[in-house]
């Protein structure tokens, strides 16, 4: 019989070398005034949404990111929308307030048909229509005008659009976040994984009647979190991949599935305890570690491969949120099975010996 928990060490180490590097460029964010580390999206920092349709066709994600590049604003992201149509969501940086042409309006005919006055009281100059004169034609409905903006940074962004993907004939939707909603967004996003996390603690706690398979269940869950909130800042650093609203559902998803899978383990092992009593602590947790193996392994692997399929072959828009959840599934089976259940041997070896030591400290007095 393979001994999973007698290697529990080597686990040990590994885990700590795929976590210590992504958390020294997480820690180094703040020191290196966010040149390292996470890079957040504008869902947190604040910024500027724009959606747009084209009117000679919707041009592809790249081709506008390419023209927002040459606008210097090349943390951009560009994706396509659906709706009646599809329109490109265009969200930058803050590039200042939105300036959009104003009509003026045309006079108005008196309802005797007369020209309306003019504000000096006088009537607008104009011909009387002769008697025998037929009514002209009325005139066809004007076609309303684009909100599209004729001042600021947003109009030479509209202009350098237009000049190279073609006129844009309708705008969706306009939008600044400033960053005190951004900062709010972040602190619920905080409160969102501590609250999951306590109540996890509590719920293991009372299922088990052991306040140890809690504690160690969060401790995989933190572990989780650790690789990919590290993957992300390494490849933030290197490649630019940004962190959205999106990847606190991520997060929360990784964190079931941890948890779903050390609730499984820890089940086998209360059962385990009954049948196997007078047997090692540490050999009952390598049964049970044995007899799920293959179900945990199974359960996630086939989570991962539709993953990777949506990776390949998805939309930019949720590509980094499939990627958050590729890793945080693969961290959490790893975790569930080498981590959580070798510290609760450790846990209880450690409480074991430290009884045996007060113990033979009382009976030695």
């Amino acid at each position: 019989m393979y001994d999973i928990v007698g290697k529990r060490r080597w686990f040990y180490l590994f885990s700590a070398l795929i976590t210590i590097p992504g958390l020294l460029f997480v820690l180094a964010g703040p020191l290196t005034n966010g040149q390292v580390g996470l890079q957040f999206s504008i869902d947190f920092t604040g910024g500027t949404i724009w959606e747009v349709h084209f009117r000679d066709g919707t041009p592809t994600p790249a081709e506008v990111r390419a023209v927002l590049a040459e606008q210097d604003l090349d943390g951009s992201v560009a994706i396509t929308t659906s709706g009646d149509r599809e329109y490109v969501l265009i969200r930058t940086e803050p590039i200042g307030l939105v300036d959009f042409p104003e009509a003026s309006p045309s006079p108005s005919p008196s309802p005797d048909g007369s020209p309306s006055p003019s504000p000096d009281g006088s009537a607008s100059p104009g011909v009387s229509p002769s008697p025998d004169a037929s009514p002209s034609p009325s005139p066809s409905p004007a076609v309303p005008a684009v909100d599209i903006p004729t001042d600021g940074p947003l109009a030479e962004l509209a202009t350098a659009l237009q000049d190279r993907l073609g006129p844009i004939d309708e705008v969706r939707q306009e939008a600044s976040i400033g960053p005190l909603i951004s900062s709010e967004l972040a602190q619920q996003a905080l409160l969102l994984i501590v609250l999951g996390s306590a109540g996890i603690l509590g719920w293991m706690t009372f299922r088990f009647s052991d306040f140890r398979m809690g504690v160690v269940a969060i401790a995989a869950l933190i572990h989780d979190v650790l690789v990919v909130v590290g993957i992300f800042a390494i490849l933030g650093t290197f490649i630019g991949l940004q962190i959205d609203a999106l990847f606190v559902t991520a997060m929360l998803t990784v964190i079931g599935f941890s948890v779903h899978d050390s609730i499984v383990v820890f089940d086998r092992i209360r059962e385990n305890r009954v049948r196997h009593a007078g047997e090692p602590f540490a050999s009952i947790v390598n049964h049970s570690l044995l007899q799920t193996l293959g179900r945990s392994i199974n359960t996630s692997l086939t989570t991962v491969m539709v993953l990777v399929a949506l990776l390949l072959f998805g939309s930019d828009a949720i590509r980094a949120f499939i990627f958050a959840m590729v890793i945080g599934i693969i961290s959490g089976t790893y975790s569930s099975i080498f981590n959580a259940s070798a510290l609760l041997v450790t846990w209880h070896e450690w409480a074991d010996e430290r009884r045996q030591r007060q113990v033979a400290a009382a009976r030695s007095a």
